[in-house]
């Protein structure tokens, strides 16, 4: 039997699909993206020193660039092309130029850093090395350490005020924080606060920071105007992650022991709320209009919106076997999850809480930035 083929038919299929793959391209770009611009997501991958870059309009994978052992602490630099980021076993920051996707500085900061911190300005960026008890301050510009100061024992994290004046350093072995000078990084205090220090949130006028710890259902209240601890708030369960309210009203700490999000109240000091979410809520991110906490349930595979005005859970998306680290579009309309267990990258529509797709990475992500160029 001869089958005749209808070319018509097959030239007017082929168009249509043209189309629609178009017509979704067009509907999965922000609308703050104009022709010409590009939104891609970077994720770290400390299976094979990697960070491998997303095209989040073509909703593809696009490179793959070798960063060096351990990459972690990656972030978007605010004002410049560029990603930033540490490699822990390499002792070094590296700078990625996103228009190139090549390396174009390494910059040798002290043993295992972990996280960097960039000043208001994007002038500097800072990083406490863990292995060599230090804090570097680098030049964006010229990529060249401008600074050294002496922390505690194993600085976990170094964070600097939004007023751009001082630098918050975690002691973990130390069970301290020091307080430093952002221009000079000369030593300003030492305040001791709950054993085992790890993330730092600073109010946006300067005036307090928040430390947990690694070990306890503990967060240390820190008076940055008297360099005095207020207190060491008891939680009822072990925070896992620390993001605060753009106002500075809220903390929110997904608690994985405790199956929920606990709620601080930044101006009295205490647990005002308990949601109760899943089985191992570990890692937030807040939309931009601070309505809708996406958390990461990495035991359920879900993502788990909470109405943090009422308080109210809403269903949870499916996006793989262990989700963690997220970040919303600038726009707020794409949320994308770093899956640690799957080896690949959830994007979801945040305005109907649906699963668009899981795009491969690396093995072993863990850090995520964003960027718009």
């Amino acid at each position: 039997m001869k089958v005749r083929l209808n070319y018509r038919l097959v030239f007017i299929l082929v168009l249509l699909g043209a189309l629609g793959v178009s017509e979704v391209l067009r509907e999965l770009r922000p609308s703050f993206l104009r022709p010409g611009l590009h939104l891609f997501a970077y994720v770290g991958n400390t299976g094979d020193g990697t960070v491998t870059a997303v095209d989040l309009v073509k909703l593809a994978p696009v490179a793959t660039i070798p960063v060096g052992p351990e990459p972690t602490g990656i972030r978007a630099h605010p004002a410049r092309n560029e990603i930033w980021g540490l490699s822990s076993a390499g002792g070094y920051a590296w700078v990625l130029d996103v228009t190139t996707d090549r390396v174009v500085a390494r910059i040798p900061v002290g043993a295992a850093p972990y996280a960097l911190d960039f000043s208001p300005d994007g002038s500097r960026a800072y990083v406490a090395a863990s292995g060599s008890h230090t804090v570097v301050a680098i030049d964006c510009a010229t990529r060249e350490v401008v600074a050294r100061g002496r922390a505690g024992r194993r600085p976990w994290i170094a964070r600097v005020s939004p007023d751009g004046k001082l630098l918050v350093v975690s002691n973990r072995d130390d069970a301290t924080v020091s307080l430093l000078d952002a221009e000079s990084l000369a030593p300003l205090a030492v305040v001791a606060v709950a054993r085992d220090p790890e993330q730092v949130a600073i109010l946006p006028d300067s005036s307090k920071a928040f430390i947990t710890s690694g070990t306890r259902a503990e967060i240390s209240v820190v008076d940055l105007k008297r360099k005095v601890l207020l207190t060491n708030l008891e939680l009822g369960g072990a925070p896992d992650d620390l993001i605060l309210k753009p106002d500075g009203g809220e903390l929110y700490i997904p608690s994985s022991n405790t199956h929920g999000l606990l709620v601080v109240n930044t101006q009295t000091n205490e647990v005002g709320d308990f949601v109760l979410l899943g089985m191992s809520p570990v890692a937030a991110t807040l939309s931009a209009d601070s309505e809708t906490l996406y958390v990461s349930d990495a035991a359920a595979g879900h993502i788990v919106p909470v109405t943090i005005g009422v308080r109210q859970v809403t269903a949870p998306v499916s996006v793989g076997q262990g989700p963690r680290t997220s970040l919303l579009t600038p726009v707020g309309d794409i949320l994308v999850v770093v899956d640690a267990v799957s080896d690949d990258l959830a994007v979801i529509r945040t305005e109907t809480s649906s699963l668009i797709t899981l795009i491969p990475t690396g093995p072993h992500p863990r850090d995520l930035a964003l960027k718009v160029f």
